[in-house]
């Protein structure tokens, strides 16, 4: 089958066949994955069915899943905007509603100006209303009340909030559902 290979991507399993992180979901490109399977860095668990590429010589499956060869640890979480979102799960942290990533900001429980840090411990995802009406408050200056306290989420408990988090299904190719819902439960 004759078909446009450039935007698939591969889902990265860790040794244990877990994903590798659930947030953001462990993919690579297929080429990079495809590569690492050819140097033997990686299992090929899965492959696109009917997807093949070619070279002068050879055919080749392109790979759907693959899985480490050893089980990698994951020690911290990366302080980023969406691993912030993930924690908060995308939901203010003063009026307690839910936002898509566009709609919401980030704010500093202990404003900047007043020695507050862009770390884990201080910021919070808020929706811009709340946001501009807190200002260069603290949250008590403000009348305001957190919804729960910031926190440096551990890899287990951000990838476990992660799964939480509704997925478009069509972002996720069928080889991979078999490696993503172990802990759902079983349909009767």
């Amino acid at each position: 089958m004759t078909m446009n290979v450039g935007n698939l991507r591969t889902l990265v399993l860790n040794a244990d066949m877990q994903p590798l992180s659930w947030a953001p979901l462990s993919v690579w490109n297929w080429k990079d994955a495809f590569v690492a399977v050819h140097q033997d860095r990686v299992l090929q668990i899965k492959t696109y069915e009917d997807i093949l590429v070619h070279s002068v010589n050879e055919t080749y499956e392109v790979p759907s899943v693959v899985a480490l060869k050893r089980y990698r640890k994951r020690k911290r979480v990366a302080f980023t905007r969406y691993n912030l979102f993930v924690r908060d799960q995308f939901t203010c942290q003063y009026c307690g509603e839910r936002f898509c990533s566009k709609d919401l900001t980030f704010d500093h429980v202990i404003p900047r100006s007043r020695g507050g840090t862009a770390s884990w411990t201080n910021i919070v995802a808020s929706c811009q209303y709340d946001n501009l009406r807190k200002a260069n408050h603290t949250p008590r200056e403000a009348g305001m009340k957190l919804i729960r306290p910031p926190f440096e989420p551990s890899p287990y408990e951000l990838d476990g909030l992660a799964r939480s988090l509704a997925r478009a299904e069509d972002q996720l190719h069928q080889t991979w559902m078999d490696y993503l819902y172990w802990g759902s439960e079983l349909e009767s």
